[in-house]
């Protein structure tokens, strides 16, 4: 039987339901490839996605279940929660890592994919925050796969498909309209060889190589951060297996930052509670270092929290309450 390229992954994040929608809503019945798809979303919540699209569209949508057999002209979902990848003939739902910050991630999808069907792959890369996508599609395409991005200046929100065509040489870059003609086309034609050789620092992009050691170390498990660069695209590996882009791990470390200024804004304000109550008991002397403790604890609480409602900026005004001009990192930043 004469191979095509009957793999299709898809990545989206904010914007993605209706981006996904229309989508599918024009792929045919009888298209003759899987679709598997990975919408970011926050874990814990039941998600209506299969629903929203099987309504939409004329191919079956349903959350993948592990083990099971890839079937052309299914929709493969990527659970809440769960990565979604692929292996030659079935799917794994696993709950590996988080890559990007994100569970499900776009890039093990696409990068899974890659290794299993080579250059049967085509990926899609829609609207979303950050840079999620890139280096999955930098896997597909140095396998020999087709890359479709949306215009960014169709998408609701651009970041993603900025960052696929800055730093990956993508096939189309093409409104959210015209991405059903082009699958349908792309899935038409015979895919081309497998590469005989992989760029160099691809086995590094992907984790199963170390990069060159960083400065940094993961903002989620604190292990040590190996980097590798790839047409102005940095990946951060540390030997858990968490993976981050250049982007999300500020966005990570932005969050520990606030979650350690909160942790730190408390433990002073209950401080300052028990040193308020040990200067109502023993001689004036004591009592007086104690009160004067509380006190200054209650102001090194208010400046955190200065900080943080301030989006992570100190002013003058504020600081001068201790003398000093503080600027931290914007732990506000949204991440997805």
């Amino acid at each position: 039987m004469e191979e095509r390229r009957d793999i299709v992954v898809v990545g989206a994040s904010a914007g993605g339901v209706d981006a996904l929608s229309q989508l599918v809503a024009e792929l045919p019945a009888d298209l003759a490839a899987a679709v598997f798809i990975v919408l970011h979303v926050q874990p814990g919540f039941a998600s209506a996605l299969p629903e929203i699209l099987s309504r939409r569209g004329r191919l079956h949508a349903a959350h993948a279940i592990h083990g099971e057999a890839i079937v052309p002209g299914r929709i493969y979902l990527a659970p809440s929660d769960n990565h979604l990848t692929v292996r030659p003939g079935y799917v794994q739902v696993v709950r590996g890592p988080k890559e990007n910050g994100h569970r499900p991630s776009i890039d093990a999808l696409f990068r899974t994919a890659s290794v299993a069907y080579g250059p049967r792959v085509i990926g899609v890369v829609l609207t979303g925050y950050l840079d999620c996508g890139t280096a999955g599609l930098m896997s597909i395409k140095a396998r020999g796969g087709a890359a479709i991005v949306q215009d960014p200046g169709d998408a609701e929100v651009p970041a993603m498909p900025t960052s696929a065509v800055q730093h990956v040489d993508v096939d189309h870059v093409v409104p959210l309209r015209e991405v059903p003609a082009l699958l349908t086309r792309f899935v038409n034609e015979a895919p081309g060889p497998w590469p005989k050789h992989l760029p160099a620092p691809l086995p590094e992009i992907e984790g199963d190589e170390p990069g060159v050691a960083s400065d940094i170390v993961c903002p989620i498990c604190h292990g040590k951060l190996t980097e590798t660069e790839r047409n102005g695209f940095r990946v951060f590996h540390c030997h858990v297996g968490h993976s981050f882009s250049l982007e999300s791990v500020a966005a990570e470390q932005a969050e520990e930052v606030e979650r350690a200024l909160w942790s730190a804004m408390r433990a002073l304000e209950e401080s300052a509670s028990l040193s308020g109550r040990l200067a109502t008991i023993g001689a004036s002397s004591v009592s007086r270092r104690f009160a004067e403790k509380a006190q200054a604890q209650l102001r090194d609480a208010d400046v955190i929290r200065r900080i943080l409602l301030g989006g992570g900026i100190l002013d003058r005004t504020d600081a001068s309450i201790t003398g000093e001009v503080a600027v931290t990192s914007e732990p506000n930043e949204s991440s997805s």
